[in-house]
């Protein structure tokens, strides 16, 4: 499974974006799917995740009611929208593809990354 990332750029503080992960292969639909972010000086962090069907969901704590993960298996994409944005969401947004979709799940594809800056 190759990842591509997608949908980064510059927002204001209170602002939206809507991330994309277009998959290549035909086992997309059979992967767990997560997204990470990693902030300059910062360690590597779990975002949230989806189950295969699309039908569960998991976020961390510091997102939750505010960012929403998708996917459309047809389409082989996954999608993170993100609401009221804060300055503090600035970082790198990866896409990965697992075994399941929880923060400690083996993730083997990796997306190359999409910049998100939020400015205050």
């Amino acid at each position: 499974v190759q990842l591509q990332a997608s949908g980064g750029g510059l927002v204001q503080a209170g602002g939206s974006l809507r991330l994309s992960c277009a998959a290549s292969g035909r086992t997309f639909s059979s992967y767990g799917m997560g997204w990470f972010r990693q902030a300059p000086g910062q360690e590597r962090e779990f975002v949230g995740g989806i189950s295969w069907s699309g039908g569960r969901t998991v976020y961390v704590d510091s997102v939750k009611g505010r960012f929403t993960i998708s996917r459309d298996n047809a389409k082989n994409t996954v999608y993170l929208q993100m609401n009221s944005l804060k300055p503090e969401d600035t970082a790198v947004y990866y896409c990965a593809a697992g075994v399941a979709y929880y923060s400690d799940s083996r993730y083997d594809y990796w997306g190359q990354g999409t910049q998100v800056t939020v400015s205050s």
